[in-house]
This record gives C-alpha cells, sequence and structure tokens, in this order.
C-alpha cells in the first residue's frame, strides 16, 4: 500500500551505495522552504520551514518574540494572495506590542553568542510571572518523550524533522508539530494554542525531540510553559535561564532515565 500523501514529505531519486554495490532508489526527505511573515503589510521575518501549520508559526513565532500576547491581539491571519506559498499575512487589532527593529528584539533573534545578557534581561521583563505551583509529575518526565516519538509521522518516513510536544502536567497530549527547524516545531506548537485562544500556558509541559537550546528555553518561558523535557542535552544559557524562571528542565530524558537540571518534580 502506498504511504499517505504528507504535506512535510518529498520524494526524490537517490543512489544507494553500501558494501556490496550500488543502486538507484525513491526516497523520502523533509520538505524545506521559506517562509516570509508580514505584519501589517510590512515583512519582519523570514525563516526556513517545512510548509503547513504556517499561521501557527507565525503567530508563535510572534509571541515568542514578545510583539503579541493573545490572540485579541491578532484580527486576521493567513495567506497573501500574491504569494499564497511563501508569504503569511498577519493582521493585529492594534499594532505590535513593540517595534520589532528595536534592540531588545535584536538581542532576541540573534544567533550572536555575545547577546545572552541583553536576551536574559529582555526575558526578565516580557515573560509572565511564574505560578506559585510548578511541581510536574516524574511519570509525564518518563512518559513524554515516547509518547511524543509515536506521533512524529514524518520523523518516521524522513528522519529529518524535529518536533515539539505540549502536554498538560496531568498527562493529556494537547498538540505535537513537526519541522525541520527545532524552533518552528516549537512556535507552531505553542501558535496553535495562541490561535484556540489559550495563552500564556502555565499548566504545559514542552518535550522536545533534540537538545534544550537557550532559544527554545526563551520562548517557553515567554509562553510560560511550566517547563522542558528534552531527548537532547540543554546548554549553559539554557539551564541559567530555567533556574532564573523556576522552570522544569530536564535532559537525556529516556524512559526513567533523565538528568533534572532544574526545577521539581513530583515523585
Amino acid at each position: 500500500m502506498p504511504a499517505a500523501v504528507d504535506p512535510h514529505v518529498a520524494r526524490t531519486w537517490i543512489e544507494r551505495v553500501h558494501a556490496g554495490g550500488r543502486a538507484e532508489a525513491e526516497d523520502e526527505v523533509a520538505i524545506e522552504e521559506p517562509l516570509e511573515i508580514r505584519v501589517d503589510g510590512k515583512a519582519i521575518a523570514v525563516t526556513m520551514r517545512t510548509p503547513g501549520e504556517d499561521e501557527e508559526l507565525a503567530a508563535g513565532f510572534l509571541a515568542g518574540e514578545g510583539l503579541i500576547a493573545s490572540r485579541g491581539d491578532l484580527r486576521s491571519i493567513g495567506p497573501t494572495e500574491d504569494l499564497a506559498a511563501n508569504t503569511i499575512d498577519v493582521r493585529t487589532t492594534a499594532g505590535l506590542r513593540r517595534d520589532p527593529s528595536s534592540e531588545r528584539s535584536f538581542y532576541l533573534t540573534s544567533s550572536c553568542g555575545v547577546c545572552g545578557k541583553g536576551a536574559l534581561e529582555f526575558v526578565r521583563l516580557e515573560a509572565p510571572e511564574p505560578p506559585e505551583q510548578r511541581n510536574v509529575p516524574a511519570a509525564l518526565v518518563e512518559s513524554g518523550p515516547e509518547r511524543a516519538r509515536a506521533g512524529q509521522t514524518a520523523f518516521r518516513r524522513t528522519g529529518g524533522l524535529h518536533a515539539t510536544a505540549l502536554f498538560e502536567t496531568s498527562g493529556e497530549l494537547m498538540v505535537l508539530r513537526e519541522d525541520v527547524g527545532r524552533h518552528n516545531a516549537m512556535d507552531k506548537a505553542i501558535g496553535s494554542q495562541l490561535l484556540a485562544g489559550r495563552f500564556p500556558l502555565p499548566g504545559m509541559v514542552a518535550c522536545l525531540s533534540g537538545r534544550a537550546s537557550f532559544e527554545l528555553v526563551q520562548k517557553a518561558a515567554l509562553a510560560g510553559l511550566a517547563g522542558i523535557v528534552a531527548v537532547g542535552a540543554p546548554s549553559s544559557l539554557a539551564i541559567e535561564l530555567a533556574r532564573e524562571r523556576e522552570m522544569l528542565l530536564c535532559g537525556f530524558a529516556h524512559g526513567s532515565s533523565f538528568n533534572l537540571y532544574s526545577g521539581t518534580l513530583e515523585l
């Protein structure tokens, strides 16, 4: 039976090389294309992403930049008529919360490696106050990554996609999104909740398919998440931010084995 059509996946001809020789074969790869995000008619960002859930990606991106705070900040969001496949047009109700070209926003989006101090200060100013109770059940840390992996259909076919899954601390899986960019996967997952009228998200935990970079902890902090569980390692600045925000941060999570870098667990 042929594989189901998936908008995240493309087919291409390759040559498989092995010890016994070589042979031509058809393979599946993750799709990667640019997306321009326009706000009130002005282009503010271009990201390389896997097509699909573009409205969620744009909403999550804007929330992660501190440029919008809720669904009420958006009047409309959708593809433009002229470049429907590669451009998302966002119309706000009263403009963005700040000029996206400001210094603080530059710090947030830069990967220059010397901007951590400015980005930390940005999170201090923009992230919601941590709720008093942030304990996360250890059972969710143990089961979440495997449950998320089971939903990564495009990854199973291509091996080329990251994923973010959002769980309620009760264990309910709310959403899972895949993308070639780990930051895009989180933006899509968070954006899906924002567009549904749920933001910030203090009762949710993000399970990541890879490592936990500062950028991902930063996005989680601005979304008010209770924490992050990552299959891979966190960075030093990611740990610093998680501890400052009193967020759960676990890494190298594989079943009952994981490292706890920040936060507390309910055993």
